[in-house]
């Protein structure tokens, strides 16, 4: 991650040398930093978002994407940015509160301001249609059987998840890391994973029924999924509320926020935005600043780190 964090601030470093008048917000273009590879649900909805940023701020607004560490790569480039602001990550509110717990990083959930959240993430267990596996049940059982099979996993949070979960059923899972839903689901449909995380790109391929929403990791059931339980009502004693957010670091002058935060809230109604995050990943806009926003990404650390205790307590 080092290497890589090297190379995007090399990129950057222009930038960063640039003045940075708090009254005159933004004067250039701006960098969107998405943690995951270009394909996935954030990707796509974060190039949406983007569209409409540069049209709210007058200035383009580009995405640069650096995968790694479930968005923990990007997590640390923009953490050491100086940039007040014209360098921001997008995407899922665990790369800032749940990734600190799960590995060492050079950041922490302090080291941001939380700027807005745009929508609530619907995050759920998937199988592809190859596995003939319908329902969550099935598929335990099927794991069971046949003990081996590949869970392809995007993220550190995930991983915890399905141990805790294979621990509780007795499951012997190969758990493969890919750099998002780019990297999943191409496994999920060939049939080579039974079992995935999907984080929103699989919403594309379940109309068709190449894949199968098994179970949701929200605190409710999944928006466009109403038959898929939580992951409390199978017994398993966990949820996520996990948010797609905007942050900055925590350095960043409170008048660029400001105006970042006013051009989120106007996105979020943008017919565009609307669109391509609530037809086409699913997802319920949810917007939320301040206070209320950091309290949010605490609450989700705090039941992950919660989590990781009773698991390491075993």
């Amino acid at each position: 991650m080092n290497a890589l964090l090297s190379r995007c601030l090399a990129v950057l470093a222009l930038g960063v040398m640039m003045p940075v008048l708090a009254s005159d917000f933004p004067t250039r273009a701006l960098t969107m930093v998405v943690g995951f590879a270009q394909g996935g649900s954030t990707d796509t909805q974060a190039r949406v978002l983007a569209t409409v940023l540069s049209e709210q701020l007058r200035r383009p607004v580009t995405v640069l994407n650096v995968p790694g560490a479930g968005g923990g790569a990007a997590a640390a480039m923009v953490a050491s940015s100086q940039d007040g602001g014209y360098v921001f990550q997008f995407g899922s509110s665990a790369s800032f509160g749940v990734t600190p717990l799960l590995m060492h990083t050079p950041f922490n959930i302090d080291s941001f301001v939380y700027v807005a959240s745009v929508s609530r993430n619907q995050f759920a267990f998937v199988t592809g249609a190859k596995t003939g596996i319908r329902d969550w049940p099935s598929m335990v059982q099927a794991l069971r059987r046949h003990p081996g099979q590949i869970y392809a996993t995007q993220s550190a949070q995930d991983r915890l998840i399905i141990q805790h979960i294979a621990r509780q059923e007795g499951l012997d899972l190969r758990i493969v890391p890919t750099t998002g839903g780019a990297g999943s689901n191409p496994l999920v449909l060939s049939g080579e994973a039974w079992l995935a995380f999907g984080g929103g790109s699989h919403t594309d391929f379940t109309d068709d029924g190449r894949m199968v929403v098994l179970a949701s990791l929200d605190e409710r059931r999944l928006m466009g999924y109403d038959d898929a339980p939580t992951l409390r009502e199978l017994g398993y004693g966990v949820a996520v509320k996990s948010l797609r957010v905007v942050a900055v670091p925590a350095n960043t002058p409170a008048a660029h926020i400001e105006v970042l935060a006013r051009a989120l809230e106007a996105a979020t109604t943008d017919a565009r935005f609307i669109e391509i995050t609530v037809h086409r990943i699913r997802q319920p806009v949810f917007f939320r600043r301040g206070h209320e926003l950091r309290a949010i990404v605490q609450r989700e650390a705090d039941e992950f780190s919660r989590l990781q205790a009773s698991m390491n307590a075993r």
